[in-house]
């Protein structure tokens, strides 16, 4: 429960989704700041992780995607930027922007994914926004740079 809800956070937060995804623009910091390539593997075992870790923490809230639990946020806003890096704050601040945008406003297939069971819907839906992001980021550093 600690960790699904990041560190906590995700219990008194007033936008716990938003605070658990500044957890994970850290983590996307920290790879961005010149981590060694094998770091970015912790980024698929860190969504990989959450399938069982968000499902177990519904399971105890009693909940299909419960607010406070926020890992799904903290393991893919650093998605965003292995699928697209980010070689400057203000771009990581954009990549943030965009998987918000995302997460919340569920395009499709988002909320579909939501749908899957267990932590695999809390998950997917969020991986499913890392990727729009990602993909809105890169054509925007296409365009200005």
């Amino acid at each position: 429960m600690f960790l699904a809800t990041g560190l906590g956070v995700g219990l008194v937060a007033p936008a716990p989704g938003t605070v658990g995804a500044l957890w994970g623009l850290a983590w996307a910091w920290g790879l961005t700041a010149g981590a060694p390539v094998w770091a970015w593997a912790t980024v698929p075992l860190g969504i990989a992780a959450g399938v069982p870790l968000c499902g177990r923490a519904a399971r105890e809230l009693g909940m299909k995607d419960p607010g406070p639990v926020v890992w799904d946020e903290i393991a893919t806003v650093p998605l965003v930027f292995v699928l697209a890096p980010a070689a400057s704050g203000w771009w990581l601040a954009v990549g943030f922007g965009l998987h918000r945008l995302f997460d919340i406003s569920k395009p499709w297939p988002c909320r579909r994914l939501e749908r899957l069971p267990g932590g695999l819907g809390i998950m997917a839906d969020d991986v499913a926004a890392a990727g729009y992001a990602a993909v809105v980021l890169w054509v925007a550093r296409s365009v200005f740079g």
